[in-house]
């Protein structure tokens, strides 16, 4: 399945039917009159945030979507059958934006089953019997129903996940999630063999907590270098990083300082998400080279240096055991399970 995080789509709600214009004709009654009813409501946009998706991929393919008009009204005052309301599917994490300049946020489903009435469809037209009057006794007007909304709107996803793997290109990251979790990603020798993010599921100590892998970042990533300055919005929502730092790298130091300047950069709270460090691939190292390589990254960093070899699966277990506790401390684990909820209402 093809990975899509954003998509531009039309919305439109349905309008309202149109009022009946109808007499009252029948045998053995003296009096007649009006008799049309209103036109039904149109249908609402709604959209909902389901399970089982994570990619907008079914977007790139429809982006047209119309609720249906209300029917008109007939006589015998009766009024016309509403529109269904349309209900658009959407990922957990997903965003609406508006479709302006700055991207104004609409509105967030961050929950399985959120459901928001976005557009609402027009009312229908009135029936000319609600125009009868003392002076009007055989009113012919109708109404023909009010139209709906419609709009432009931009679909941005931001997976959901406990722990944010970031690093440069080609520091082991998607070995790391490979050993850790139930995920395929694809490893290659190679700078940005992940070309799209990746999602894995931990269990450890009896816990279980979802890890995001995202495309490696370079300098000049926040202003749009590379390729992992698009995915950097999927680690937003991360309750700790984790910083892999390549051990073969020719400065340790500076490769950690090239992904904190980006994440400072790009804000939106990276900088202030608490960090596991770790350096990977010691296997090709020696016992003292590493303990070099660690203290080095360690004064440049202020932060504990955890060696391991993603490859070779040595040193995961403490690193594991390092994001656990981190999660504890930001309450993403309670004895009574997941953090509180956030109840969202209609715009």
């Amino acid at each position: 399945m093809h990975f899509l995080d954003q998509a531009k789509i039309f919305i439109r709600s349905g309008a309202g039917g149109p009022g009946a214009v109808s007499f009252r004709r029948e045998k053995f009654i003296e009096y007649g009159g009006p008799d049309g009813g209103d036109g039904g409501k149109g249908g609402d946009i709604v959209f909902e945030a389901v399970p089982g998706l994570n990619t907008l991929i079914d977007f790139r393919y429809t982006q047209h979507f119309r609720a249906p008009r209300g029917k008109g009204g007939a006589g015998s005052n009766m009024t016309g059958a509403g529109g269904r309301d349309l209900i658009i599917k959407v990922p957990v994490g997903t965003q609406i934006l508006a479709d302006d300049e700055d991207r104004t946020l609409l509105a967030d489903f961050t929950e399985e089953g959120q459901r928001l009435h976005f557009l609402k469809g027009g009312d229908g037209g009135r029936g000319n019997a609600s125009y009868k009057s003392s002076t009007n006794r055989a009113p012919r007007q109708h109404g023909t129903g009010w139209p709906g909304e419609e709009m432009w709107v931009w679909l941005r996803l931001k997976l959901l996940a406990d722990v944010g793997l970031v690093g440069l290109p080609n520091a082991g990251k998607s070995t790391f999630i490979n050993a850790v979790t139930n995920a395929q990603a694809k490893v290659g020798a190679y700078a940005f063999t992940t070309l799209r993010p990746q999602l894995g599921v931990v269990s450890h100590r009896g816990r279980e907590f979802v890890v995001a892998d995202i495309p490696g970042l370079i300098e000049g990533a926040a202003e749009g270098a590379g390729i992992g300055d698009r995915f950097l919005g999927h680690v937003e929502r991360c309750q700790v990083l984790l910083h892999l730092v390549d051990a073969n790298d020719e400065d340790v130091a500076t490769s950690y300082r090239v992904v904190r300047d980006e994440l400072d950069a790009y804000g939106e709270g990276l900088h202030d998400k608490p960090v596991v460090l770790a350096l990977n691939k010691t296997d090709t190292l020696d016992e003292e080279l590493t303990a070099a390589l660690s203290a080095e990254l360690a004064a440049e960093s202020g932060l504990p240096v955890l060696p391991i070899s993603a490859a070779g699966e040595v040193g995961i277990e403490p690193v594991l055991d390092a994001l656990l506790e981190r999660l504890r401390e930001d309450r993403a684990f309670d004895d009574d399970g997941p953090a509180e909820s956030i109840e969202w209402s209609p715009l």
